[in-house]
Formats: C-alpha cells, structure tokens, sequence
C-alpha cells in the first residue's frame, strides 16, 4: 500500500440525512463501553430540522416550545458493522464516554446538558442540566481519564467578550469523579477561563505569520465571499504528557495540556493552554512556557486548523492524531474552485492519520479517507481503539451534499492493525 492510499475509504452509513439540502449531519461522537458495545453520538442541524416528525414529536415531550435540533444516539455490538438507533434528545454537539460502569453522553443546548444510561447504553435518562442561562459550545473531542476522574472540555462564551466568535471562547476542563453521578451538577469542578483574545495580544505575533490574512475584532472580509472572522481557538481535546523525559512532563500527574483548533486562515498549527491542578482540587488555565520562558500559543499540528481528535494509546505509548489535510492553502481565495467551502485552508475531504511521542513531532501514518470531489466531506471525525483497531466515526459528504460544511452523512471507518502503522 502507498502512501496515497487511503486506510479505511470503505465506511458503514450510520445516519443520513432525509433531505441534504435542507438537514444536515454534525457532530459525530464515538465511546466503547466495558463490554465492547461502540455507542456513537450525532445531532442534526439545518432549516429543515424543526420540521421533521421526530424533531416536533421530541419538543413536544420535552415541552419545548422551539427546537432546530435533533440529537440521535446509536449502538453497536458488532464493531460497527450494523447499528441500532436508542434514542433521540434535545441538545448538540454530544459526547458519549463511560465512567463509574455508566455510558453518559454530554451536550448542550446554550446550556450544558448530560444523560445516563445504567444499561450499557440501551436506555438513556431525560437530559439532566448542569448550567443555567449560559452559552457553551464544542463538537466532540476527547475524554482523559486520571486520578479516579473523568475530564473533558467544554467551551464557554465569555459574556464580558468583544465578539461571539472563536476568539470569545473560553475552553474550560471539566472534571468529576468517575463514581459519583455525573447528572447532578455538583459532581462537576471547572478550571478558570482563559478568553483567546485576552491572552494572546495579535502585535505579538509578527514573524509567525499569524493572522495569515487581516482581520479585525468587528472582522474582517479577507474577500467578500470568504470572511475570516476574528482569530481564536475551539473545539479542545485534552492531553497529558507520561514520559518523565518531556520538557512539560508533571511528576504529579496535576498537568493537563489543552490542544485546540488554531484559527488563523493558516495551516499546520494547534493552539495550546495548559490547565495545573492544585490541591485544594481547583484547576487554573493559563499559557504553557518555553525553557526560554516564552509564553507558547501555538504548536505544530498537522490539520490544526481544523476540528481535530487525539488519542493517547498506552500499547503503543503514542499519541494518535486524526485530522484534515490540507493541499492547496497558499491557492488565492478568489480562485478556488466553485464548490471549496470558505478560505483555502479550509479543506475538509482529507482525513489523515498520524502518530507522536511528545504531540509536537507528528509522523504520517496514512490518509485515512478521501472524498470524490471537495464537497464530498470526511471531517469532523472521532475515534476510539478497539482491540488492535481504530475506529473512526466521521461528519461526511457525498455528491448530495449541499456544501463540504453541510453535508448529509455520518460514517463509520475502521483502520485495521493500526498499531502496525507505526515506523
């Protein structure tokens, strides 16, 4: 196999959309259980989504007088090769993860919102509130778990910011105690926030080439077809660093690095916070530092510009990363082709598979899948190991698709023996 060919282009449909112009399919999530059971995560979106029966059906037991989403959660007994449909829910952008021998699945609509299920993922509770009148955000990242806890990010919008865009987000580590019951709201302790455009000053920032077009607070078109709006970070997973060899390893375990899709109009880059635990259990972020003592708000991150998911796989002791690939970045905005979605660094029909030992030296292990045109989509995707496999459950596209963002399918990819990848 070269290393054109892509590892795992053949997929399972596990939801499509009933009308690609109109509905479109986000947000794909993917946990395993204990027992091997995948429990896999969606939410559908678009201006035809309220109109559904499902959607109508859903508000009216919940008694929500106005929903434009429909969250879906799927299970699988047979690695993934047939899925059964358990339930809808009112929220999006879900993530399914397990803790204290229950699967929850966490979302938000504004406000955070979790549910449980006590049976493997067959049966789920009504969704629980954690918060009241705020506004968070983040499609599915990862889940780390240490120290008896479970611990994922969440991003919330700052009310005190300048602009709701990435650079108004907070991303915030939550963490809780895997035995306790997640649903209830004082399970849950948050790190202090750190708003990217009060801790990155952009005058600081010359001879890295980042913003790579301009752009102001109020934004600022880098044509008027294709905006950048304000620079920022989102969509964090959570990282910590094992080998006592590494420049920002913790002795105590009370480290945890945040890894976020860099916006910048640029490539090859992630965003970076770090989150230190202090004994009196609260969590503070702020800016990792260099051995120099220069503060560090970027790393090099293959398909860092885009939404990305890493994995940390003890086997292998190696961080797996899986991501966008970009081919074209440096293309002027004006002449890209009709059917590319927004600026050039914005591709999104490359997924590509790579692996680290310190998240900052990334090797290429393969193109995991590749869309027939730039509109057919495979991004926005998650992952989980099973056994010697990785499975993949990505936000798709095919020749329906009515824009490379909103695309019609959600599917599943397993690359198999990944771990021989490795060289």
């Amino acid at each position: 196999m070269n290393a054109g060919t892509p590892l795992a282009n053949d997929f399972v449909t596990v939801c499509e959309s009933p009308d690609a112009s109109a509905i479109y399919c986000n947000s794909p999530g993917i946990a395993r259980t204990p027992t091997g059971r995948l429990v896999a995560t969606l939410d559908l979106g678009g201006p035809g989504t309220a109109r559904l029966p499902e959607t109508r059906a859903l508000a009216a037991r919940e008694s929500i007088a106005e929903l434009d989403m429909l969250g879906r959660i799927y299970t699988s007994d047979d690695h993934g090769r047939t899925w059964t449909h358990r339930r809808d829910f009112p929220c999006m952008h879900a993530r399914p993860f397990c803790a204290g021998g229950r699967v929850y699945v966490l979302a938000h609509r504004r406000d955070l919102m979790v549910m449980r299920s006590d049976d493997d993922g067959a049966t789920w509770s009504a969704p629980h509130t954690l918060t009241r009148d705020e506004y968070w955000h983040q499609a599915p990242c990862n889940v780390h778990y240490a120290h008896g806890c479970v611990y994922l990010v969440m991003e919330r919008l700052a009310r005190d910011a300048l602009a709701s865009h990435a650079s108004a987000f907070a991303p915030v580590l939550m963490r809780a105690a895997a035995t306790d019951d997640l649903t209830d709201p004082n399970a849950w302790t948050y790190a202090s926030e750190l708003v990217f455009q009060e801790a990155i000053a952009l005058d600081e920032l010359d001879w890295f080439g980042v913003p790579f077009f301009h752009t102001q607070m109020d934004g600022m078109a880098a044509t008027p077809e294709r905006p950048l709006t304000p620079l920022g970070w989102l969509e964090t997973n959570v990282v910590q660093f094992v080998d006592p060899g590494h420049q920002w390893h913790d002795p105590s375990g009370r480290t945890f690095h945040l890894y976020m899709r860099a916006y910048t109009g640029g490539t090859g880059y992630a965003a970076v916070a770090k989150v230190t635990e202090h004994a009196d259990g609260s969590m503070a972020t702020a800016l990792q530092r260099t051995p120099s003592g220069r503060r560090v708000a970027f790393l090099p991150c293959p398909g860092g510009q885009m939404k990305f998911h890493i994995v940390y796989d003890e086997p292998s002791s190696l961080y797996w990363l899986l991501s966008s690939h970009a081919t074209d970045s440096m293309t002027r905005p004006e002449r890209l082709a009709a059917d590319r979605f927004d600026l050039p660094n914005n591709e999104r029909h490359r997924l590509q598979l790579h692996f680290s030992r310190n998240c900052v030296d990334w090797s290429f292990a393969g193109m995991v899948a590749v869309g027939a045109s730039a509109v057919q989509s495979r991004h926005y995707a998650s992952m989980i190991v099973d056994g010697d496999d990785l499975h993949v459950l990505s936000r798709s596209g095919d020749a329906r698709a009515r824009s490379a963002h909103d695309v019609n399918l959600i599917t599943f990819h397993t690359v198999a023996d990944f771990r021989s990848l490795v060289y």
